[in-house]
């Protein structure tokens, strides 16, 4: 019971150090910002930090969101190995949920291309209409893909462009996150 109870209380250390990282990048881009996994059928948001804005996007954490149209979920896609990207992506329905989602395998193929290249993902009101979003990979010391983390906007703040020039607030954050979570 000792080492179960041990076990715990360490597992809750790493998730406020890494609660704090997230706060600290809310207070610097201002905006929702979460910490994002894979899961089976998409990704789940395991931590986020809320806006103080009044006009804000909400997911609260457990959510699920799909792999296709979100900045977390296209960084998770082009972490892969090329043939095991192409194999997944040919196995999602790649469900249009807004004008902007890309729904076409080949052109999603093309956006992770370009995603793995550049190192960040972006969601251009790909999932929900009025939201952009920017996602940085966490990963750990053999630099295999564990997590998100990413920030969204409504657009009456901030386009995607914009977003996308905070980027180094979460490849930061992002950098942070692997030193301590896998030191």
């Amino acid at each position: 019971m000792r080492r179960m109870a041990a076990a715990l209380l360490a597992a809750l250390s790493w998730q406020v150090v890494r609660h704090q990282v997230l706060v600290d990048v809310s207070e610097e881009v201002g905006e929702t910002v979460n910490f994002v996994m894979p899961e089976i059928d998409g990704m789940i948001y395991r931590d986020l930090v809320e806006t103080e804005w009044p006009l804000r996007i909400q997911f609260p954490i457990g959510s699920h969101v799909p792999f296709h149209c979100t900045a977390s979920g296209k960084t998770y896609l082009a972490s892969m190995p090329l043939r095991q990207r192409r194999a997944l992506v040919a196995s999602l329905s790649l469900t249009q949920i807004v004008p902007n989602t890309i729904v076409d395998a080949d052109a999603l193929l093309a956006e992770l291309d370009a995603t793995a290249r550049r190192g960040y993902a972006t969601d251009n009101e790909e999932f929900i209409e009025g939201m952009v979003a920017v996602a940085a990979s966490v990963k750990d010391r053999s630099s295999r893909f564990h997590a998100a983390i990413a920030f969204q906007a409504p657009i009456q703040r901030m386009d995607v462009d914009a977003a996308v020039k905070r980027l180094s607030v979460l490849e930061t954050a992002s950098a942070k996150l692997t030193e301590l979570l896998f030191d």
